[in-house]
């Protein structure tokens, strides 16, 4: 690491406080003139640094760019994960898969500004436009089996939930399989990716690719009347901040896989039980859904009382209205 990836450390740890370039030169064990054209060097990259007079230096709070020392200044173990941070990237699950093929321990990170072919579940796009939302890839490397598929998916979910709600206190609620809800907005959309070993029936690496809107304020047609954002103040919470927030919480996911411990706040956040549903792949089918199963599927009946469990990758659902006098019997 460099003298101006040292400085930034510092000053994203200590964000909105002055840190004397004395007090810098002497961490990074360089000269105080080393720290001034280190800081000036930062500044010219969109940084706001403030002079502030016998005092020393202050990032500001309304910085919000995207760096692997941003976000390692807010990890407790920063040394365990490999970072990738790029401006733009087509799409950071894309990138991570090439590192994976490539031989990337587990644990590495991709991270963008901005996707030009952003990619959601079923085929979809995923509106990424820069400076407003966290787009993240992290590669596991895991044991885990095939059949595991839906747990890693559901599981991922109740991460991202956690990392959200921990940092700004707000709610969000898990649209089955694993979109993330805000005020009746989706907000986040997660994709899972395996790369398997066939002989074996065991999955040798998961790509989990999660993008969150923050702060974008404008969507395309297609998306606007049901895609929203965070509407954080990020002046007080950084992008940096979230995905090491974000980051900390995946690194836990086998565990909770094996151990199930996360499906009852899958449930708990579900936006979705207790309601009708239309299944969108089954000609606009309609069922009620009962619960979550053991291992993340979805417990639905229809019409004529007939009950069934519904797996992820086979449909998606739209939520209809009704009310409980409508409950199907």
């Amino acid at each position: 690491m460099g003298v101006k990836e040292h400085v930034l450390e510092i000053l994203e740890q200590r964000r909105g406080e002055a840190v004397s370039g004395e007090e810098l030169a002497a961490s990074i064990k360089v000269s105080r003139a080393s720290v001034w054209k280190a800081v000036n060097a930062l500044r010219s990259q969109g940084y706001k640094i403030a002079g502030v007079t016998n005092r020393g230096y202050c990032l500001m709070g309304e910085n919000n760019l995207i760096s692997r020392e941003g976000i390692s200044a807010h990890l407790q173990d920063e040394k365990k994960y490999q970072i990738h941070v790029y401006d733009t990237v087509d799409s950071t699950n894309t990138r991570a898969k090439q590192l994976a093929a490539e031989g990337c321990p587990s644990d590495t990170i991709v991270i963008a500004n901005k996707q030009t072919a952003g990619k959601g579940r079923l085929g979809r796009n995923f509106y990424s436009p820069p400076d407003s939302g966290l787009y993240l890839s992290y590669v596991l490397r895991t044991n885990l089996r095939a059949e595991d598929a839906v747990l890693i998916t559901t599981a991922v979910s109740v991460a991202a939930a956690r990392a959200i709600q921990n940092l700004t206190g707000q709610e969000v609620k898990i649209k089955w399989v694993n979109d993330l809800y805000y005020k009746e907005k989706k907000i986040c959309g997660i994709l899972t990716e395996a790369i398997s070993d066939f002989e074996s029936g065991c999955i040798e690496a998961v790509v989990i690719g999660i993008g969150i809107n923050l702060s974008t304020e404008q969507f395309p047609d297609g998306i606007r009347q049901t895609a929203g954002s965070l509407e954080i103040d990020m002046r007080q919470i950084s992008r940096n901040m979230l995905a090491a927030a974000v980051i900390t919480e995946v690194s836990g996911l086998e565990k909770m896989i094996c151990n199930r411990s996360f499906l009852d706040e899958y449930r708990e956040r579900s936006m979705v039980i207790g309601q009708r549903v239309s299944i969108v792949q089954q000609e606009g089918r309609i069922v009620e859904v009962l619960g979550i199963d053991q291992n993340g599927g979805l417990i639905v009946k229809d019409a004529e009382g007939n009950q069934e469990v519904l797996r992820s990758g086979e449909i998606s659902i739209r939520l209809t209205k009704f009310t409980e006098s409508d409950s199907m019997k």
